[in-house]
């Protein structure tokens, strides 16, 4: 049952972190930016922002410098919107799964071209 809440919990996060970042007026955090995955541990203390941009993996880095220093206004925000009793101190890590994802299409038409 402890698994259940603290994927809810989660999924509620990366939600209103993605409606969070396009109130932000740093450059940075502009384009083509997504929330893949939020982990939280299990005392709901600590959480994993996985980030991931169109434009590339270096996009990914640069915004999450810009959301590193807009770290306290979106714990103050998610704490309001959830209604949680401790809001969770965020970790924001560049992930490149869109960059692969586009990638791999790109190659799988290659081959479906082929043929």
């Amino acid at each position: 049952m402890a698994g259940f809440h603290i994927e809810r919990i989660s999924e509620d996060i990366k939600r209103e972190i993605i409606s969070i970042m396009r109130t932000l007026k740093d450059p940075r955090i502009s384009g083509m930016l997504t929330v893949v995955k939020v982990e939280v541990s299990g005392d709901l203390s600590y959480a994993k922002v996985y980030i991931s941009a169109m434009e590339g993996f270096d996009a990914a880095k640069n915004a999450v410098k810009g959301l590193d220093s807009a770290q306290g206004y979106i714990r103050k925000q998610l704490g309001s919107k959830l209604h949680l009793r401790k809001s969770p101190q965020l970790k924001f890590i560049a992930d490149n799964s869109i960059e692969k994802g586009i990638s791999l299409f790109e190659k799988i038409k290659e081959i479906n071209n082929e043929n």
